[in-house]
């Protein structure tokens, strides 16, 4: 009877083993590079650049609130016209909850487009995917995003610049603390721009603890709601106050006692900035003036067209 002496040898040279050990190599480098792509990929959409930046009219033709749209990856970004002008930003040591806001002269010198919205999930997921929306609140696409740091903000933007789909002479942008007031305000000086008191009535918020300008208890939904669910302040813009907290661009600081034009307050390693109330906020913290600020915010946020050129030269 014959016997098969097994030895290393024998082993290394059988073509039946060279064919087992590629497979299984193969096998396993394949499956390697493919957990490797699925833990290390992109998900966000592909940035194809827009070639053809959208031209809109001469300054001078636009009024306060006028509206215009941009199609951004299938997905629309209504804007209202800002004018240039000067306010006064803060609020009166009467006015209820008056806290470090204490009142001085600001000049806007160049208008701006502000977003009608907050940037709501839709706009967020079309450019940052929808695998990366850090939003709590998910059950429409019309929902503001939340939960976002200022600096996926400014990744979100520095993606949306890159489209290229800003009309000629402007850049996308977070509001500068005085841009997000004069907006808000629209041109009016009480503590809400719809009037003197807010109980969740005309806004998100926590309407029934400690409803401002009124005894009436309101409502308290305890969520977000869809953008553009209460009515617009005079320039057009929706939710300036409650629903969710919009981060802006400037860091806290103490107010200057004099006049100032385009100020930017603060600096990078501050406490950040978000203004407008959100909705688990009391309605004293959605009034124009107020400013809550910490040195890590999460909240929503709002985009602003800004000139891309310098100040001194001609508005676009």
């Amino acid at each position: 009877m014959l016997q098969y002496r097994f030895t290393w040898e024998t082993f290394r040279r059988d073509p039946f083993v060279d064919i087992v050990f590629t497979s299984v190599f193969l096998f396993l480098a394949f499956n390697s590079y493919s957990i490797y792509r699925d833990v290390h990929q992109d998900t966000s959409p592909q940035i194809v650049p827009h070639v053809n930046p959208t031209p809109w009219e001469d300054s001078r033709s636009r009024k306060p609130g006028k509206r215009q749209t941009l199609s951004i990856n299938a997905v629309d970004y209504p804007f209202r016209w800002i004018p240039a002008g000067s306010f006064m930003m803060g609020s009166p040591k009467d006015e209820h909850g008056h806290y470090k806001e204490d009142l001085h002269r600001v000049n806007i010198s160049r208008g701006f487009w502000a977003l009608e919205t907050e940037v709501t999930q839709e706009m967020w997921n079309s450019v940052m995917g929808a695998n990366n929306n850090p939003s709590h609140f998910k059950d429409s696409k019309r929902l503001p995003v939340e939960n976002v740091s200022k600096y996926e903000c400014l990744q979100y933007i520095e993606r949306l610049n890159a489209l290229g789909f800003c009309p000629e002479g402007f850049i996308f942008a977070l509001p500068t603390e005085a841009q997000w007031e004069y907006a808000c305000r629209a041109g009016t000086t009480t503590p809400f721009s719809f009037g003197d008191s807010l109980n969740g009535d005309k806004a998100n918020c926590d309407g029934r603890l400690l409803p401002y300008g009124t005894t009436e208890e309101g409502t308290y939904l305890k969520k977000t709601t869809e953008v553009g669910s209460y009515p617009p302040n005079p320039w057009g813009l929706y939710d300036m106050h409650g629903n969710v907290e919009e981060l802006v661009s400037d860091w806290y600081d103490a107010y200057p006692e004099n006049e100032v034009t385009d100020p930017i307050s603060g600096h990078e390693g501050m406490a950040e900035m978000r203004r407008g109330g959100g909705w688990t906020s009391i309605a004293e913290s959605c009034r124009s003036a107020y400013r809550n600020y910490s040195y890590y915010c999460l909240g929503g946020f709002r985009l602003v067209l800004v000139s891309s050129t310098r100040q001194s030269s001609p508005e676009p």
